[in-house]
């Protein structure tokens, strides 16, 4: 049974996916996970292959959800990205990274796209 946490998170990435559709992206695959890591949404945006992470949060806080995509974060999301666009042979394909921020509240969330948050990271 997933955990209260796991729950929120799903609820976030769902409306993250929402949130993109509307904008256009068509999305390729959900929670995408191989040997380097997990990547939260990968999706198409016109021509550009879009790695995209979802960072939740239940109130606005303090710190914006934004920083917790550190540069460890972006390393392992860099590295499972590498990975994808090997096995898939798509090593040529314009790619980007995303993050999606969703802070709910009483009113409905507040969801903000920041594209070409960050590039690619080696370790």
């Amino acid at each position: 049974m997933p955990s209260e946490r796991q729950e929120f998170g799903k609820k976030g990435e769902a409306a993250a996916v929402d949130f993109l559709r509307r904008r256009g992206y068509r999305i390729l695959e959900l929670n995408h996970r191989n040997r380097l890591g997990e990547i939260d949404i990968i999706a198409k945006d016109g021509d550009t292959l879009a790695f995209v992470e979802v960072k939740a949060k239940k109130s606005a806080g303090h710190l914006h959800p934004k920083y917790a995509v550190n540069r460890q974060k972006q390393k392992k999301i860099s590295m499972a990205a590498l990975c994808y666009l090997k096995t898939t042979r798509q090593a040529g394909t314009r790619a980007r990274f995303d993050v999606v921020t969703v802070i709910s509240g009483p009113d409905p969330p507040k969801i903000e796209l920041i594209k070409n948050a960050f590039d690619l990271a080696y370790p």
